[in-house]
């Protein structure tokens, strides 16, 4: 293959003539080298020096982290980490990368290696190249294991990798770094909408917070008064994998309805052919469904079916509920069914010799007591919590557009195809 002018081919691909290709071992601090840390950690002690896991890369760093004897760390002073150290996971989750802030000090667990980088090099830089598709691949290829994956030191050591001037370094460091930055923003922006529309929901949804113009008192009803039709599906030995053509039918796990994330219509398993083609058990949208068998916690969780795909049935361990459109909107039906009275009420009819495999029977939910709103403040409410997933679906797009574009530049910087820094610039 050609290489063009001001490139050069090298064991790590085509780079820049003026970059040059580095063990790991070869940019660490000769008086610090590449080690990893506490074999034994011990308990916690209040008094006792920081230990960093593999859970606390990337977090704040301050929050959730092990304290260790000093009797016990005092063996181990050769992996203490200061600022700007960077961290690689190498036993279990192996290649998370992490870099020590400036206000950290102490050490790390065996399950994470210390990079201490010489003078020559960008502490950022590295942090970006390990995180690289290019650098994962190559910290694979030196992983061993079956169950749990280790990466030793001596591999590590001898990984190579591209390595740019400093200044060109620092450069790729602050372009990747604000996309990091603009990242975080979106992401704790994300966080704070899905709190205020939680919030309104449990507000709106349970008569807490009424919207203007709306006064009547919510009326008591049972559950059959508000759907057209229930419908309960089979709950045979199935694939364990989703539908993947236009003739598989599957039903759905009960984990598809969640107290925390409402509904996942992805987690279904492929039915066996001779359960394909049951029209009247497949799920639409706006359907509502509730869980009735399974562990206690588990049961009487509903939520409305926002979307879902063609030929996915309820399973024998929940409940498929169709709303009447004159009656109720889908989401206030799946709230109201969430509601504690209602709750209760199932939790009373529900047998089962142990917690975590009981149940209720069909009638009990259709029996069971709720309260709902004129439709016309239901569709309002709706219709503010529709606004509010509109403003975060976009949010939520616009990060994945981020961090698409984060990939690209991560790809075109790291290999020199595109330069920050001419030359002559990072030769200065």
């Amino acid at each position: 293959m050609e290489v063009r002018p001001g490139y050069k081919q090298t064991e790590v691909g085509v780079i820049p003539e003026d970059w040059g290709v580095e063990s790991l071992d070869k940019i660490a601090d000769s008086k610090r080298p590449i080690c990893y840390g506490i074999v034994q950690v011990g308990q916690f002690s209040n008094d006792g020096i920081t230990v960093l896991a593999i859970k606390n890369l990337n977090g704040d760093y301050v929050t959730n982290i092990h304290r260790c004897s000093y009797q016990i760390e005092r063996a181990y002073a050769r992996s203490r980490v200061l600022p700007g150290d960077v961290l690689v996971s190498v036993k279990g989750t192996v290649g998370r990368i992490g870099l020590v802030p400036p206000h950290f000090s102490g050490n790390i667990s065996r399950d994470l290696a210390r990079i201490a980088l010489s003078d020559s090099d960008e502490p950022a830089f590295w942090y970006q190249l390990l995180q690289s598709e290019m650098a994962q691949r190559r910290l694979e290829a030196t992983t061993v294991g079956t169950t749990r994956m280790e990466l030793s030191i001596g591999p590590l050591k001898q990984v190579k990798m591209p390595r740019p001037p400093k200044e060109e370094q620092r450069a790729i460091a602050k372009a990747l770094g604000d996309s990091d930055a603009l990242l975080r923003a979106l992401d704790g922006l994300i966080t704070k909408k899905r709190d205020l529309k939680q919030a309104a929901m449990q507000q709106l949804l349970t008569g807490l917070t009424r919207l203007s113009g709306f006064q009547e008192e919510w009326e008591d009803m049972q559950v059959q008064n508000a759907i057209a039709r229930f419908f309960c599906g089979p709950s045979p030995t199935c694939e364990e994998r989703n539908i993947q053509d236009d003739h598989e039918w599957g039903v759905l796990k009960t984990t598809a309805v969640t107290k925390e994330n409402g509904w996942d219509w992805t987690k279904h398993k492929t039915l066996p052919r001779m359960f394909w083609n049951k029209p009247n058990l497949e799920l639409k949208k706006g359907d509502v469904i509730v869980t009735k068998a399974g562990p206690r916690h588990r049961v009487g969780v509903s939520a409305w079916v926002d979307y879902v795909p063609p030929r996915i049935i309820v399973s024998g361990k929940m409940i498929g509920l169709r709303p009447r459109a004159d009656r109720v909107v889908p989401v206030m039906l799946a709230s109201a069914i969430s509601s504690p009275a209602t709750q209760a009420y199932l939790d009373q009819r529900t047998t089962g010799m142990a917690e975590s495999q009981v149940n209720f029977e069909n009638s009990a939910l259709l029996e069971a007591p709720i309260k709902l709103p004129r439709l016309d403040e239901q569709r309002a409410i709706a219709a503010v919590l529709t606004d509010m997933e509109a403003e975060l679906t976009v949010l939520e797009e616009r990060f994945a557009k981020t961090r698409a574009l984060k990939q690209g530049m991560m790809h075109e910087l790291l290999t020199g195809k595109t330069r920050l820094c001419s030359p002559e610039v990072t030769h200065a």
